[in-house]
C-alpha cells in the first residue's frame, strides 16, 4: 500500500488516468446494474471480484512503471512556482468583516426609511410607535415651526432694509442726474462758444485765403528772373551770390519798380507802337463784325466797306474799361493794320480787359498768329503776288497780366514790314464773338541799306 501512495503522488499523469479508468468501470457498473435488472446478487459479488483483481493488477502495473521511471530518468522540477495558500483564519476574518458591513449599511437604511417615513407622516398604522418616537416628532415639528418663524421675521427685517437701501440708491442717483446735467449743459453752453469762435475763425480764413488767391504772386521762374537781373546789375556771379543780402534786393527792386511805373506811365510798357492811331497806325482791313444788341449805323455796309469806323479801338488805348474794345463775329478772324512806317518788328503786344474788372473773359482771342509784309515793294503792277512774312505765333493766357507782350521769331528778325496782320483760330469759350482791346507792334525803323535790300525780295 505504501509503494502505490508513493507511485500515486508521485506521477499526476498515472494517477489521472487511474481516475479516468475508475469512472469507467464505475459507469460499466452503474450501466448494468441500472440497465439490466435481472442481474442476481450472485453476479454481482463475481463482477466486484473481477473488478477489484483488474485494479489490483493495474495498480501494480503503474508501481512497476513509476519503479522505473524514478530509476531511468532524474525527476523533472517544475518551471513553475507553486502558489502561496492564504491561512484559513484570514479567508474567514475577511468573509465576516464584509457581512458584517453590509449589515450595518442595512440597518442604517432601515432607520433612515423609518426617519423618512415619520417625518412624512406616511407611516403605516400596523408597526407600533412607542411614546418616545412620538415625542420626538412633535419636538422635531415644533422646532420646524420655530425655523419657519424666524426665517419669516428675518425675511421681513431683510425686506425693510432692502427698501431702505433701495431708496437712500434712488435719492442718491437723483443727486447724481441733477448735477450730471447741470455739468452737460455747461458744457454745451461752452461748446457752443467755442463753436461759435471757430466759425468766425474759419470765415476770417476763407476771406484771407480769397485774398491770398486773388493776389498776383511772385512765381519762382519769376524770382529767378529778377535775381539774375540783380546779379547782372550787382556785378556778381554764382561763387560770391550767398553774400546777397536782403536790403540790397529790396533797394533793387524798389529800382524796378520805379522803373515800372515809369514804362506804365509811358503807354504801359515803355515800348514805341508803331500801330498806335493817333500816331498814324490805321486798320487796312478785317472780318465780319459782331452787330448783336447794337443799333448799325445806315451808312456802313458791312457787305461792301472793309472797315468799319469803330475798329481804329483796336489801335488806342482802353483804360481798362470793359467795353472799350472791337467786336468781330465768330471765334475766328483776322485783322490788317498798317503801321506809320516800314519797321522790322521786334514784338507784338496783345491786351485784353483785366479779370478783376472784368465781366467775362470768354471772348478774348486764344491762339494767335501774326505775318506781315510791305505796301510798298508789292503793289502787284506785275501780276507779282506779295511777299509775307511769318513773323510769330502764341496763345493768350487768361492767368497772366492782361497786357501779353510776345517776341518776334528770330528768322523773321531782319524782315521789312509796314503792314501786320493779327490772325486768330479761337477764342476762350465765347461761340458767338470775339474782343480785341488793343493790339500794339514794336520794333525800330531799318536803315536805308536795310530797307533797299528788303524790298528787292
Amino acid at each position: 500500500m505504501s509503494t502505490s501512495t508513493v507511485s500515486f503522488t508521485a506521477n499526476p499523469a498515472l494517477a489521472k488516468r487511474r481516475q479516468v479508468l475508475i469512472g469507467e468501470e464505475n459507469r460499466s457498473i452503474k450501466e448494468l446494474v441500472v440497465g439490466d435488472g435481472t442481474a442476481t446478487s450472485g453476479g454481482k459479488e463475481d463482477f466486484t471480484r473481477s473488478v477489484r483483481g483488474e485494479l489490483v493488477m493495474e495498480a501494480t502495473r503503474d508501481v512497476i512503471h513509476v519503479k522505473k521511471s524514478l530509476q531511468t530518468s532524474p525527476p523533472r522540477r517544475s518551471s513553475r512556482k507553486p502558489k502561496t495558500e492564504r491561512p484559513r483564519w484570514l479567508t474567514i476574518l475577511r468573509v465576516l468583516t464584509k457581512n458584517l458591513s453590509i449589515l450595518i449599511v442595512l440597518f442604517g437604511l432601515v432607520q433612515m426609511v423609518q426617519k423618512l417615513a415619520l417625518r412624512s407622516g406616511n407611516v403605516s398604522d400596523n408597526p407600533p410607535i412607542n411614546d418616545s418616537s412620538s415625542e420626538d416628532i412633535s419636538v422635531f415639528k415644533q422646532r420646524l415651526l420655530e425655523v419657519e418663524e424666524s426665517v419669516k421675521a428675518s425675511a421681513k427685517v431683510t425686506e425693510g432694509k432692502v427698501e431702505v437701501v433701495n431708496q437712500k440708491i434712488e435719492s442718491e442717483i437723483g443727486g447724481i442726474r441733477v448735477d450730471l446735467n447741470k455739468k452737460i449743459e455747461e458744457q454745451e453752453l461752452k461748446l457752443t462758444n467755442e463753436l461759435k469762435k471757430l466759425d468766425g475763425r474759419t470765415s476770417n480764413l476763407e476771406e484771407s485765403l480769397v485774398k491770398l488767391t486773388t493776389k498776383e504772386w511772385l512765381a519762382k521762374e519769376e524770382f529767378d528772373i529778377f535775381f539774375d537781373e540783380y546779379r547782372k546789375a550787382s556785378g556778381l556771379d554764382n561763387s560770391n551770390s550767398h553774400h546777397i543780402s536782403l536790403d540790397d534786393m529790396r533797394a533793387f527792386a524798389r529800382e524796378v519798380v520805379k522803373d515800372e511805373l515809369i514804362k506804365h506811365a509811358a503807354d504801359g510798357l515803355g515800348k514805341v507802337d508803331y500801330a498806335l492811331a493817333s500816331g498814324g497806325g490805321f486798320v487796312m482791313k478785317h472780318s465780319e463784325i459782331y452787330n448783336l444788341g447794337k443799333r448799325t449805323n445806315w451808312f456802313y455796309d458791312n457787305s461792301q466797306v472793309k472797315v468799319h469806323p469803330d475798329a481804329e479801338r483796336m489801335l488806342r488805348p482802353s483804360f481798362g474799361e470793359p467795353g472799350q474794345c472791337f467786336a468781330l463775329k465768330g471765334n475766328s478772324g483776322f485783322v490788317d493794320v498798317g503801321l506809320r512806317t516800314a519797321i522790322v518788328v521786334e514784338a507784338v503786344t496783345l491786351e485784353h480787359v483785366s479779370k478783376s474788372v472784368a465781366y467775362d473773359r470768354s471772348s478774348a482771342p486764344k491762339d494767335c498768329r501774326v505775318s506781315g509784309w510791305l505796301r510798298e515793294g508789292n503793289n502787284n503792277n506785275n501780276g507779282e503776288e506779295k511777299k509775307i512774312h511769318f513773323l510769330t505765333e502764341f496763345t493768350y493766357d487768361l492767368e497772366k497780366s492782361n497786357a501779353q507782350t510776345y517776341e518776334v521769331l528770330e528768322s523773321a528778325g531782319t524782315n521789312v514790314v509796314d503792314t501786320i496782320r493779327l490772325e486768330f483760330t479761337s477764342n476762350h469759350g465765347s461761340p458767338a464773338h470775339t474782343c480785341i482791346y488793343r493790339l500794339r507792334v514794336h520794333g525800330h525803323e531799318p536803315s536805308s541799306s536795310t530797307l533797299m535790300v528788303s524790298a528787292q525780295y
